[in-house]
């Protein structure tokens, strides 16, 4: 069995191809084929031709598949495309496996209320008004 990195509901910025730099949420995951399709991005024509005559035919715009390579998931806490790490917390008696931000630790599951996971905290950055009031 294939895992992806990426799961239906997650925040994603597509990293390479015509629509580099955009963000939007996955709607589909087919494991499979190793493809996502994001919310209003990588979008297709398609002419669609009437069946019958009470049916409408016309032009078509949905989203595309695109390749689960080309998308990095968007931390909720840095907004930044980061690399997912995985920790595991204890919730009672059971071990679970969650994946978080490898900068700043925060989680990445959308679907589980999990709390912040203090595996890897990056340190305030000293700015030059905070030295100078010190």
């Amino acid at each position: 069995m294939n895992n992806l990195h990426v799961k239906k509901g997650d925040s994603v910025m597509i990293i390479a191809g015509k629509e580099k730099g955009k963000t939007g949420v996955i709607n589909a995951v087919n494991i499979d084929k190793n493809t996502v399709v994001v919310d209003g991005l990588n979008l297709a024509t398609n002419f669609v031709k009437p069946r019958n005559a009470q049916e409408r035919g016309g032009i078509i715009t949905k989203a595309a598949p695109v390749n689960a390579s080309n998308v990095m998931l968007v931390c909720a806490d840095c907004n930044k495309p980061v690399k997912a790490g995985h920790s595991v917390v204890k919730d009672g008696d059971k071990d679970i496996k969650i994946r978080v931000c490898k900068k700043c630790g925060a989680s990445l599951e959308a679907k589980k209320v999990v709390k912040k996971v203090a595996t890897k905290k990056a340190a305030p950055k000293k700015t030059k008004k905070a030295e100078t009031a010190e």
